[in-house]
């Protein structure tokens, strides 16, 4: 029998390392601030738990509508604190 690996096996060996590492393990704590925070934000706060339209071109607008406004929220903070 022979074994071979994924071509792609390599590259995610490198990455579960850095992601064990003490630095990756600092990062992935981060991110319940930062990426998970944005989705709960999107759900809670802008409407993405439900989708009001229907069809998946109007669902994606929805949800680019939706990232627009959090971004456009992002920079009106970072705005007001730098002035």
């Amino acid at each position: 029998k022979v074994i071979t690996r994924h071509v792609w096996e390599k590259h995610k060996e490198k990455v579960r390392a850095h992601r064990l590492s003490s630095t990756g393990k600092y990062l992935y704590k981060k991110r319940k601030e930062t990426i998970e925070r944005s989705f709960a934000d999107a759900k809670e706060l802008h409407g993405l738990r439900y989708c009001r339209l229907r069809g998946r071109e109007k669902v994606q607008e929805q949800a680019l509508m939706t990232a627009a406004a959090q971004n456009i929220k992002k920079i009106a903070n970072h705005l007001t604190k730098a002035g």
